[in-house]
């Protein structure tokens, strides 16, 4: 994590070297407002979502929860549908990642065009890294692999004013289900 690789550094240490660390010292950004430009891959389970570099993050599966929880009252992002995105299944995109220029669309609602020049260019930058990412990578056991479904949004930004949130369910924590 790159908390524990930026707090060696401020404490003059170097990270230990038994062992694979996969974060990087932050206090360039910290100290310096230094942007440092790496992929960041967003996981589900042992599934790779999502992957975002410089402005761009591509979707390469899409899905917000099931329709049997949707049913009961539990819609993981109230308010946002967007289609193809906020979906009730999951929807593989591995071939035609959505695409987002998150300076333009922060929320993510409008993907990029598949035929346009921009996506072109970009998956030409991003496919690459993502083939690299998964063929080197190793998968491990999560270590937080627990999931309680009170810990969830309920309570998204503006649903007082909207008199829309949720009461969050007991906590009740269980070892995680990824269905993909």
């Amino acid at each position: 994590m790159d908390l524990f690789t930026t707090g060696l550094a401020l404490a003059g240490l170097r990270p230990p070297s038994d062992r694979q660390i996969d974060g990087i010292d932050l206090l360039p950004v910290i100290l310096q407002g230094k942007l440092i430009d790496r992929p960041i891959f967003y996981y589900r389970g042992n599934e790779m979502m999502a992957v975002r570099i410089g402005l761009y993050k591509a979707h390469y599966w899409t899905w917000s929860n099931s329709w049997e929880e949707f049913s009961q009252g539990i819609d993981f992002c109230p308010g946002q549908n967007v289609s193809g995105v906020t979906t009730h299944t999951q929807e593989e995109h591995t071939y035609l990642p959505l695409l987002f220029h998150l300076g333009r669309d922060p929320g993510e609602k409008y993907p990029i065009s598949f035929s346009s020049p921009e996506y072109q260019t970009v998956m030409e930058r991003i496919s690459p890294v993502v083939h690299q990412h998964q063929k080197t990578l190793i998968p491990g056991q999560p270590q937080l692999n627990v999931c309680d479904k009170a810990v969830m949004n309920w309570a998204p930004p503006g649903c007082k004013k909207l008199g829309k949130c949720l009461k969050p369910p007991p906590s009740d924590p269980q070892k995680c289900f990824w269905p993909h």
